[in-house]
């Protein structure tokens, strides 16, 4: 309360307003409805008041959760910041609004939008079902793809990247890959450099990246490869679904993979990086480094209204494991490492041990390029 306070008086100095009231006002809702009102409630005014800058007008559903002026349109709470941004009574905005009154806005809604801790039970809950409701999601899909669909996307991956996709197979074919273990936790609950003292492996992997040629330095260690356990299919280590903080309102869903998995998913995805960025078209298609093209597109749908950007939520669940198999499946090398790599099973809580359509969740290294690709498809769709 002290900085929300510090920082309302600050702003209100500066557009020569006064915050009193706005301060009574999240003392007294703060007091009532807990740190909700600062990470969730204030957050969903900000959203509002972009709507409200964006149509030029304060429509009657916006700020729901906030008293109007009897006068007008605007809402009593930070009344003083708005009516430097909008017209008291109609609420249409100003011709020329202040803009330092819409950075107070902003900045006084969104201070706690990000505000690490932990949801609570009940929306950690929902969040696991969520995750599941995704799940689903795709095994309809997969279910009711027409057959055209199926044809055309297999064509289209083949035009894009079968080139980069042939690179990575020889890579793959030739064991040029350097696997490695990466800081985050993982499913087996190995950590730091006892991860190199990894002795699980899969009859998945042990066909195209086989324990003797990765898990030991040389073949001086031979004998160590009798203590490797390898799991069949059935006995597979699945990935650990748990819940992260992202907002109050929702936290991010992610799965920590088993560390052979993850091990041998690091070794994969720089083959798979250099691959699309030595291609011509592909590097400038996919760009994974450079985010200023962004930008610029964002800056420029932001001033003409051009340009949208789409958010699909729960994107990277919604990658089809189908489609990924479609997608590589001329690549026998490179398709066999990526299916060897990915975890078939989920363990959710609440819901206990899931088989996986999807692809993976975020917390794979290859969900990222594997989804871009994926996802590619439709944008070249929608250009024809």
């Amino acid at each position: 309360m002290s900085l929300w306070n510090s920082v309302a008086i600050d702003f209100a100095t500066r557009c020569c307003t006064s915050a009193t009231m706005d301060i009574k006002t999240v003392q007294g809702r703060v007091k009532h409805e807990g740190d909700s009102f600062l990470t969730i409630t204030l957050p969903a005014f900000a959203k509002d008041f972009q709507k409200s800058l964006d149509t030029g007008q304060v429509e009657r559903h916006h700020f729901s959760s906030f008293g109007r002026k009897k006068n007008g349109g605007l809402p009593r709470f930070l009344g003083g910041f708005l009516s430097l941004v909008f017209d008291p009574v109609s609420g249409v905005l100003l011709d020329d609004p202040d803009i330092d009154a819409i950075l107070a806005i902003r900045q006084l809604t969104l201070l706690f939008s990000k505000y690490s801790l932990e949801c609570s039970k009940e929306r950690t809950k929902e969040a696991m079902k969520g995750y599941v409701k995704c799940e689903l999601d795709v095994r309809a899909f997969d279910a009711s793809r027409p057959d055209s669909l199926i044809r055309d996307f297999e064509a289209t991956s083949k035009a894009l990247f079968a080139r980069a996709f042939t690179n990575v197979d020889r890579k793959v074919y030739n064991s040029e890959y350097s696997p490695q273990h990466g800081p985050g936790a993982v499913a087996d609950s190995l950590r730091g450099n006892g991860k190199y003292k990894l002795r699980t492996w899969t009859r998945r992997l042990e066909e195209i990246m086989p324990s003797g040629e990765n898990l030991i330095p040389n073949w001086r260690y031979y004998d160590q490869l009798q203590d490797v356990d390898i799991h069949e299919p059935g006995s597979e280590i699945p990935v650990r679904v748990v819940s992260v903080p992202k907002t109050m309102k929702t936290p991010r869903i992610i799965a920590i993979e088993p560390a052979c998995m993850q091990y041998t998913q690091q070794a994969l995805l720089p083959l798979i990086l250099d691959a699309l960025k030595s291609d011509k078209f592909l590097r400038h298609a996919l760009g994974f480094e450079d985010q200023t093209p962004n930008q610029r597109m964002a800056l420029e749908g932001s001033l003409t209204g051009g340009l949208a950007t789409l958010d699909l939520s729960e994107a990277s669940d919604r990658v089809s494991n189908q489609l990924v198999r479609l997608m590589t499946k001329n690549h026998a090398h490179m398709h066999k490492a990526i299916d060897a790599s990915r975890s078939r099973k989920a363990d959710v809580s609440g819901h206990g041990i899931l088989r996986m359509a999807k692809f993976a969740s975020m917390g794979s290294a290859l969900t990222f390029p594997v989804e871009a690709m994926v996802f590619s498809y439709h944008c070249h769709r929608r250009d024809q």
